[in-house]
């Protein structure tokens, strides 16, 4: 344009026309309107903003220091010689926790530099940080760029959770609370207290959390023996768990350590040798080693630990007031230290001896486990268990028991019940099915002088889940002759009677009940001492004994023992009685039996001089920060007099010397006794050295008959004898308390044996020298001998006629009024016909 005064004029008058000027005023009403809608919408938009954010903060939860602290952590159990044996969690507590001063400097910078490089500089919230992510995040159409700070991370970890956020309101909503979380929490904690929780929290891949789990996993050792390159590896974890696996995908891993060892150099926390030391470190050589290693962190809990759990959890309810599910939790998560009292070595000996199949009669067979849910016809659901297979096996003479000769078989018969039942119409709705190897064993071995349970089985065959059945402490079994020590002669002893006091064992009824008592093979001895009762267990003697001194009596020792499956008095929904309080308690013949534990404790006792000491599998367990939650005390009572122990334990050495496959290899000091339900169902064999108490059951799981030649024993004494030389155990012999005296006495009376005539009678020598505790020899002599002169031409007692050549000295025993039925006695009892009577020859 020309600006000359004839043009400007023009322009001039263009520009200040009526058109233009309506132009212009229409312009500026819409500039001014678009203005105020925009400034207004701004304002409304900052405002829904500021509601939407404190809408937000209303429903973010309060922070303080122990909402971050991570509640998950692995417990561990350790062998009374303090050797880790088993870890527990549940699937978000698979971490150990471990203070700061215990982690590597290296690592903790390792995680700084590439996860938070400005964390010791930072508010909470890493301005930085969040505009370089969302700068990325626009560039690359991808919100989730990080940008988070540790503390932020820890925060999301534990106290916010990770949740799915499937909408661009809930990432933005999550964030708020992430940094207005942190910034509260940098108020109140250390930085120090933040890394802390933060490495102790952090998922670090193949279900580990935190550095110290995270180090015994891909190492092999703990947080504090770490390299800088091992650390490297674990900092390049979080990013991706699944993808910087360093054991699955140890490629990526090596690029991100690589980055990491980068970052740990430019920020000026390794130096250059360092950084080149690192780099050529051929560190998943090693990871792979570990990995390749078996483990048996997965596998089910031994019978040991699952006890030793059930123990724990009892003691946190009766002694802290948790609940069940407290206590689980405070096991599985609570990072507990559990000290138990396995002894690893003799656990390794029992659990070796016990699962060899030599041990055991040579016909092994299963037993059938079975349950079949159908629906019927009418639609109802019907469940059937294998009793309702034993009927339909009789029905058609499949066999009368549910033990079978191989699982083969028992899978037959069980497929043959289903088809039955699935002829009729139902359909199955669930079915499980299993067999167990038969016969079945459990063995407890105790440390008598403390109570603590050294070593634990609960049965033989392929374990499969924890906390199945355990036959050494949850099984109630009868216990037969070998409770007859406990439950008749223990208290005898203790109240007056003696080793040599005398019951005649001839045919006899319980006196409550009027039953006969049978001895094995029905055979009856005669006169026969405690002793003699006890070596050879004679049911008739326990039962005499017992009536003597009330089973009442006898029922509060056994309850003292630490028996809790006893019955006083128990009335069924018919009007049933039940009651472990009679005669027949000498013989074990119980309402629900015992277990393992609780009789191996009992006879621990007696070879602990009559101390008891209840039976711990733990000595103490201490939580996360160090604290003793439980401990066991080693404190026993005496339940017994030490002589009463004494004179027990040495008729019962006596009495192994008859059980052949009890007997020892060495000369260790060792007493026991057998017993065996008269039903051939159950057992047992309970015996101790000076070092050990231990018992042996073995039977069907359903109650069958079994001929046995005393596998129970055997196996009992291999365990022993490997202990002993294991241990290198002394053999020494058992303390034998003071007050115990000898005196001779007669074996037939159990009275002072009178010389000349108790010496000797047709079967040999009738005297013998006994132990007594003070106070308890006889005062008296031998009633039940006499001597008398026989003619050997007549054979009546000789007159003063008969030469001296004819007459011999013969030894009677006098006929007592009780003397009934048939006895190994009956042909050495005076002649009635000697009544009157003298040789009638001279």
């Amino acid at each position: 344009m020309k600006y000359t005064k004839h043009n400007v004029w023009k322009k001039k008058e263009t520009l200040s026309s009526e058109q233009i000027r309506k132009h212009s005023r229409i312009s500026l009403f819409l500039f001014k309107y678009i203005l105020i809608i925009s400034i207004a919408v701004l304002v409304a938009g900052l405002g829904l903003s500021v509601g939407f954010v404190r809408g937000v903060l209303k429903t973010t939860p309060q922070i303080s220091k122990e909402s971050v602290h991570s509640k998950g952590y692995i417990t561990t159990i350790y062998d009374n010689k303090g050797k880790k044996i088993k870890t527990l969690s549940n699937h978000d507590s698979n971490r150990i926790y471990v203070p700061l001063s215990e982690i590597p400097k290296c690592l903790q910078h390792a995680f700084i530099s590439i996860e938070d490089e400005r964390f010791y500089t930072h508010n909470g919230i890493d301005l930085y940080g969040i505009v370089r992510a969302a700068f990325l995040g626009m560039k690359n159409n991808n919100l989730n760029q990080g940008g988070s700070t540790l503390t932020q991370q820890l925060i999301k970890n534990n106290v916010l959770g990770i949740q799915p956020e499937k909408t661009t309101v809930e990432k933005i909503e999550r964030k708020i609370k992430e940094q207005s979380m942190a910034l509260e929490l940098e108020d109140i904690a250390s930085k120090k207290y933040i890394l802390e929780e933060y490495l102790n929290t952090i998922n670090l891949g193949e279900g580990t959390l935190g550095v110290q789990t995270a180090s015994q996993k891909y190492f092999n050792k703990s947080v504090s023996d770490l390299t800088l390159s091992e650390c490297a590896v674990l900092a390049s974890i979080p990013k991706n768990p699944t993808r910087y696996n360093p054991i699955t995908h140890p490629d990526n891993n090596a690029a991100r350590r690589l980055q990491v060892l980068k970052n740990m150099l430019e920020q000026h926390y390794i130096t250059k040798s360092e950084y080149q030391k690192a780099v050529s470190d051929d560190v998943y050589a090693r990871i792979q080693k570990n990995a390749d290693k078996p483990s048996n962190e997965n596998n089910p809990n031994s019978y040991f630990e699952d006890a030793l759990i059930l123990q724990i959890v009892h003691d946190l309810k009766s002694q802290l007031g948790y609940d069940a599910t407290k206590a689980y939790n405070a096991i599985y998560s609570g990072g507990l230290k559990i000290y138990s009292t396995q002894d690893s070595e003799i656990q390794k000996i029992a659990d070796h001896v016990t699962s060899d199949p030599k041990n055991y009669p040579s016909r092994t067979k299963v037993s059938l486990t079975y349950t079949l849910t159908v629906k019927n016809t009418n639609g109802n659901d019907v469940t059937y268990t294998e009793n309702n297979v034993l009927s339909y096996m009789k029905r058609h003479h499949l066999g009368n028991s549910l033990i079978f000769s191989s699982a083969k078989k028992a899978k037959s018969v069980a497929e043959k019940f289903r088809d039955h039942i699935r002829s009729s119409g139902s359909t199955v709705v669930g079915e499980f099915l299993s067999t167990t190897i038969q016969p079945q064993v459990s063995m407890t071995i105790m440390n008598q002088s403390t109570g603590n349970v050294e070593a634990l089985v609960g049965g033989r065959g392929t374990r499969t889940s924890g906390l199945s059945i355990n036959r050494a402490t949850s099984t109630q079994r009868q216990p037969g002759s070998v409770f007859n020590v406990l439950s008749a002669f223990l208290p005898a002893l203790d109240n007056g009677k003696t080793l040599a006091t005398v019951y005649n064992d001839a045919p006899y009824k319980y006196l409550d009940t009027n039953r006969i008592v049978k001895n094995n093979n029905e055979r009856y001895h005669g006169y026969s001492t405690i002793r003699e009762g006890i070596t050879n267990s004679i049911n008739v003697v326990s039962a005499k004994a017992i009536a003597d001194i009330t089973p009442k009596k006898s029922y509060q020792y056994l309850l003292n023992l630490g028996f809790t499956s006893l019955v006083e008095n128990q009335i069924t929904d018919n009007g049933t009685t039940f009651t472990d309080v009679r005669q027949s308690l000498a013989l074990g013949n119980l309402t629900y039996g015992v277990s393992n534990l609780e009789l191996t404790n009992a006879y621990a006792s007696i070879a602990n001089g009559g101390e008891y000491h209840k039976s711990s599998l733990y000595t103490k367990v201490v939580d996360q920060n160090g604290n003793v939650l439980l401990s066991r005390s080693s404190a026993g009572k005496q339940v017994m007099k030490p002589s009463t122990a004494f004179l027990l334990t040495d008729a019962m050495q006596e009495g192994i010397k008859e059980e052949t496959k009890a007997k020892l290899s060495s000369k260790m000091a060792v007493a026991g006794k057998a017993g065996t339900t008269q039903n051939q169902y159950d057992h047992w064999f309970s015996g101790y050295t000076p070092y050990h108490t231990a018992s042996v059951w073995m039977g069907y799981d359903k109650d069958s008959r079994f001929d046995s030649k005393n596998p129970e024993q055997n196996i009992w004494s291999k365990v022993m004898n490997q202990i002993i030389k294991e241990k290198k155990e002394t053999n020494v012999n058992f303390n034998r308390p003071s007050g115990i005296i000898k005196a001779k006495i007669c074996k037939k009376s159990g009275k002072l044996a009178i010389p000349g005539v108790c010496d000797h009678d047709q079967r040999g020598d009738m005297t013998t020298e006994e132990y007594f505790a003070k106070g308890t020899i006889p005062s008296q002599t031998c009633d039940i001998h006499i001597a008398i002169n026989i003619c050997k031409d007549s054979g009546l007692p000789a007159s003063g006629n008969c030469p001296k050549s004819k007459i011999e000295k013969k030894v009677y025993l006098i006929r007592q009024n009780h003397n009934k039925g048939r006895t190994d006695d009956t042909p050495y009892l005076l002649p009635s016909n000697f009544a009157n009577r003298i040789c009638n020859k001279h």
